[in-house]
């Protein structure tokens, strides 16, 4: 009697056809794996181009080793990852992805649920095995991949840069032109990014109402939680949505002061946006960039800082401050650790501290050694 997970899409018994009779079974057993994977993903509503891609990537692994599903073995793992770096030239991000598909397949195989180990046990008397693993998949050989040019502020640079944005604002003041609203705005924008470390398209689609109370942190009065509902999505799905909390007093304060004194002064009390431009539409991601890089260059900032290097900082500046690695991991949106990782670059002070605080224990314990000794030799 069948349980009732063997009825899911995808299932070995509702792909292969029983009493037929195969002139090239191995060959019929790898397409009935493709086609229930197929049905497997398109059943969870996945893109079709998503699906297509993942497929193609499982042939080429295929026809790399040249071996079928039930044979492969974590070292065709390691043989087809080092060629796609060295031979093909991939970014680590791309062999990761590859990975991941991987992962993905030969997962869905092994899952007793869909009960393709139990049809290959029968028909070859072998059955597929999990072949990436950690210790053979690049989130564990390496941890930063990032660009080296996609760098964080320092805290100096930071603040340089944030003063620079206010001084805008009473520069348009002084001056009597337009544009102070919109330099007010800007400015914010930018403390926003860091303050919650979001990214430029998260932080271009925000609503107002998008904050809300945190009941845990009452200070913050309604600007406790910030719903990203516009996250960076997996290929093929929606938008992610996430809630992010509010660690910032003074980045709270900027976006109250904002949204409460200063956006009303644009007169669009209907619209929903959080970042409204002067003609009621709302702001986009490319305006983000231009201002962000108008800033920049205006102090004479490196160019390998960008908008997304406050998000970089919003991380290393956490991690720097002693703030839980997972709390931050989740704060971001970051399924693992391996990503956060790549945003995080501390400075050198941090590092020195933090080696003279792993070490001090051990001096201790030498001073300690030598203080005995000395009392003994006296």
């Amino acid at each position: 009697m069948r349980s009732k997970g063997s009825d899911l899409a995808g299932s070995a018994h509702l792909e292969l056809v029983g009493g037929v009779r195969h002139l090239h079974p191995e060959d019929a057993m790898v397409a009935a794996m493709l086609s229930g994977w197929r049905s497997q993903q398109l059943a969870r509503n996945l893109n079709h181009a998503t699906i297509h891609d993942r497929l193609r990537i499982v042939r080429h692994f295929q026809a790399f080793t040249a071996e079928y599903p039930w044979h492969w073995s974590a070292g065709h793992m390691d043989e087809w990852s080092a060629a796609l770096t060295s031979e093909r030239s991939l970014a680590p991000s791309t062999v990761r992805s590859y990975q991941g598909t991987m992962r993905l397949f030969t997962e869905f195989l092994v899952d007793r649920r869909y009960g393709w180990a139990p049809a290959c046990e029968e028909a070859f008397g072998t059955h597929p095995v999990a072949i990436c693993h950690e210790w053979n998949t690049i989130p564990h050989l390496q941890d930063y991949e990032g660009r080296p040019e996609a760098r964080p502020f320092s805290r100096e640079e930071l603040q340089r840069f944030l003063d620079y944005a206010d001084d805008q604002v009473e520069r348009a003041l002084r001056s009597g032109r337009k544009g102070a609203l919109a330099a007010y705005r800007d400015a914010t924008i930018f403390k926003v990014i860091y303050g919650w470390g979001l990214r430029r398209t998260e932080t271009a689609k925000l609503d107002v109402l998008d904050f809300g109370r945190n009941p845990k942190a009452h200070r913050f009065g309604r600007y406790g939680t910030l719903l990203v509902r516009f996250g960076k999505a997996k290929r093929g799905q929606q938008p992610r949505r996430r809630n992010v909390l509010s660690v910032m007093g003074w980045a709270v304060e900027a976006v109250q002061d904002y949204a409460e004194n200063v956006r009303p002064r644009f007169g669009f009390p209907d619209h929903p946006a959080l970042w409204v431009t002067e003609r009621g539409g709302r702001v986009r991601a490319t305006q983000i960039n231009d201002r962000f890089a108008e800033y920049r260059d205006a102090l004479g900032l490196p160019k390998a800082l960008v908008p997304r290097s406050l998000r970089h900082s919003y991380v290393t500046h956490l991690t720097e401050d002693g703030v839980d690695r997972r709390f931050i991991q989740q704060q971001v949106g970051h399924d693992n650790d391996s990503s956060t990782a790549v945003y995080t670059h501390v400075s050198d002070d941090f590092m020195n501290s933090a080696l003279q605080s792993a070490l001090a224990p051990a001096f201790r314990r030498q001073r300690q050694g030598e203080d005995r000794t000395d009392e003994r030799e006296a």
